[in-house]
């Protein structure tokens, strides 16, 4: 049975917080390991499968941002940061190193609980149109996007997304050449409008030849953004 149940790992510093999270998600269906910072966290994710990352930004040592980045050119396992800066600067830096989703501390225990349970889900089940056939995939020069699978390939080589760039991306090249508002696809890039701006940034970064000039991934003034492929 524990098998089947998603497994989370908590990496935090701090020994009360980490406790009570283990207890708190144990008790609500999660099996649930914790580690005391960057090294300890390596150190359990090369002995087991994790389905999410639950990390605090400021450690001592390499930093919850740090090890994100890091840990990002390898996997794409979600990750929802906890930090205990209230600045929306601080909060979108999170998400540009490769967060999922944040957490500002002090939190109630349900919305963390209600964050871990929507991101999970957006990992679990795919993007469909309810009117029309999802395309299998789309081109966009030299980048391909297969959305059944979740998977960008750039002159054939693989090229590692985030849950949150799967979940857009699959939006957006549901709906070619429609453009989507913020309000739209911000139900999956928490955080709100400069949030969603944030991950389409990284997404142009990596299907782009010129991030600065898009040509597939662009900009509707007053509207939103459309995919426009080949």
């Amino acid at each position: 049975m524990e098998a089947s149940l998603p497994h989370i790992l908590v990496v935090d510093d701090d020994n009360r917080l980490r406790d009570l999270l283990r207890k708190y998600l144990s008790e609500n269906g999660y099996v649930v390991l914790t580690a005391t910072g960057a090294q300890d966290a390596r150190d359990k994710l090369g002995s087991f499968v994790f389905d999410l990352i639950i990390l605090d930004l400021m450690m001592p040592g390499e930093t919850g941002l740090e090890f994100a980045a890091d840990f990002r050119t390898s996997s794409n396992v979600p990750i929802l940061m906890l930090t205990a800066m209230s600045e929306s600067e601080d909060r979108i830096r999170g998400l540009e190193h490769g967060a999922d989703d944040y957490l500002t501390k002090p939190f109630e225990p349900r919305e963390l609980l209600l964050r871990v349970t929507a991101i999970l889900k957006r990992v679990s089940q795919p993007v469909e149109s309810a009117t029309e056939p999802q395309a299998k995939s789309v081109s966009m020069g030299q980048a391909s996007f297969d959305s059944e699978r979740g998977e960008l390939t750039v002159n054939n080589d693989l090229v590692r997304l985030t849950t949150v760039e799967i979940q857009l991306l699959r939006m957006l090249a549901e709906r070619p050449g429609e453009p989507l508002s913020r309000e739209a696809l911000m139900d999956d890039a928490a955080g709100g409008g400069r949030a969603v701006d944030v991950q389409v940034t990284r997404l142009r970064k990596k299907i782009e030849r010129d991030p600065k000039m898009p040509r597939y991934l662009q900009t509707v003034r007053g509207k939103g953004y459309v995919l426009i492929p080949d």
